[in-house]
Formats: C-alpha cells, sequence, structure tokens
C-alpha cells in the first residue's frame, strides 16, 4: 500500500480531479434545469433519469479511456429528456399518468383490492409494516389506504376513527370519503365527473356560483362526498417572498 502510495502518478490524479469538477459542475446546472425533489419524491422515471445521469457522472470522472466530451453529451441528452418530459407531463394528464403514474388503491370502504396489491407487487406483511410505521396498528381502523405515485401509502381513517375522538365523545361522525378530481390544470376529467353522477352542465354552474366564468385559471376543482364542490385556482396568493431562498 506504502509503496503505491509512493509511486502515485500525479498527473493521473490531476487529471482525475479535474474530470470530477467538470462532473460535478454539469450535474448541477442539469439539476437546476431539471428542478429539486427529494429522493422520496422521485416517480419512477425520475429515478431512472438520476441513476443513469450519476453513473455517466461516475464513469466521466474515473474512465480516463474515455473523452470527457462523451459524458457531457450523455448527462445533457438525458436531463433535456428529463426536462422534456416534465413540461409535457405538465400539460398532458395522459403522459402525466404514463410517465409519473397514478395512485392506486389498496384498502377500498375497509376490504383489500387484492387485485391491486398483486399488480404493485406488495404482500400482506408489506402493507402491515407500511401501516405500523405510519401509526396505524390496527388495519381495522383504516378506510382508504392508496399507494402514491412516488411510492408511499396515503391513509383516510374511517369516521369513527377521527383524531378528534368522535367515538369516545359520542358525537356524530361527519360523513367522509375521497374527494374526485374533476378539474386538473384547467382541463375537465369527464370520467371521474361521470363517477360522481354530475355533468358538464352541473360543473358550470357550480363554477359560476363561485366567480370562475373560466377553467382555465382553475389548478384543481374535486367534488367531494358530500356533493360540494372545492375549487383552487393558479392564482400565487402567498405574501412571503424570497423567504426561503
Amino acid at each position: 500500500m506504502i509503496n503505491d502510495l509512493l509511486n502515485t502518478d500525479w498527473r493521473e490524479v490531476g487529471v482525475v480531479a479535474s474530470r470530477a469538477l467538470l462532473s460535478l459542475i454539469t450535474l448541477f446546472f442539469i439539476s437546476k434545469i431539471i428542478g429539486k425533489k427529494q429522493v422520496s419524491e422521485l416517480s419512477l422515471f425520475d429515478y431512472v433519469i438520476s441513476i443513469s445521469i450519476g453513473n455517466f457522472a461516475a464513469e466521466m470522472s474515473m474512465n480516463l479511456d474515455s473523452q470527457v466530451m462523451n459524458g457531457i453529451i450523455s448527462v445533457l441528452i438525458f436531463g433535456g429528456v428529463a426536462t422534456i418530459v416534465t413540461i409535457l407531463t405538465l400539460k398532458s394528464i395522459t403522459l402525466r399518468r404514463f410517465f409519473i403514474g397514478s395512485p392506486t388503491i389498496i384498502i377500498e370502504d375497509g376490504k383489500f383490492v387484492y387485485k391491486n396489491l398483486k399488480r404493485l407487487k406488495m404482500d400482506i406483511n408489506d402493507f402491515l409494516e407500511t401501516a405500523r410505521i405510519a401509526g396505524y396498528f390496527d388495519i381495522s381502523q383504516i378506510k382508504y389506504a392508496l399507494m402514491e405515485a412516488n411510492g408511499k401509502v396515503s391513509f383516510l381513517l374511517k369516521d369513527e376513527y377521527n383524531p378528534v375522538n368522535i367515538k369516545e365523545m359520542n358525537l356524530k361522525p361527519s360523513k367522509q370519503g375521497l374527494c374526485a378530481n374533476v378539474i386538473i390544470d384547467g382541463k375537465v376529467l369527464i370520467k371521474n365527473l361521470k363517477k360522481v353522477n354530475k355533468d358538464e352542465a352541473w360543473l358550470e354552474k357550480q363554477l359560476l356560483v363561485k366567480g370562475y366564468k373560466s377553467k382555465e385559471s382553475i389548478l384543481l376543482a374535486m367534488v367531494d362526498i358530500n356533493d360540494k364542490l372545492r375549487v383552487y385556482d393558479k392564482k400565487d396568493v402567498s405574501t412571503i417572498k424570497n423567504v426561503l431562498e
């Protein structure tokens, strides 16, 4: 080991260091272009892109037999594809579902949807562990469980087991259930409207009541189990500016 250190080719070390620095700079700018996401929030597509770019950067740093430009071009191509897909998925719900995925129901009305468990390749022990980690040791209290596109599982408790302890206080539990998304990014989801027994005429009437003459300004509109329409527009109403920069 000492002999290896004494016989170190410092010129080669300098080349590796410069290539590593260049790959780091390239990765930094590509990451700025693609956007910031935590690892836990990555979809399958984002994960594949990130792993591939990381491999290209490592290869560019360590493989002295290959040209630096080869690695840079590879990183730029993958980063460019990721950026294009991100833009397309913001504009198209169909492409968003294809590349990013959509939530999968695991428990519906307190009952397991077994075919979805099989499709997710998730056995019951994995699910029970996930539920315990989330703080739900008694799954009989769970009304809905959904696996999100990023692999996390979301839970909705049954009415009588709400955190406010409605059952113990002998109060009448409020009716709860899943909300149906009927507008996303200004686009009406006809299938979801039909699932809640509504049509576009009803939706337009409700929007007019709430003061919305156009759907283009609506980021998200949902119909809850009580047939109440909730609307979130695209306006930035935040009064906090540049606090987190």
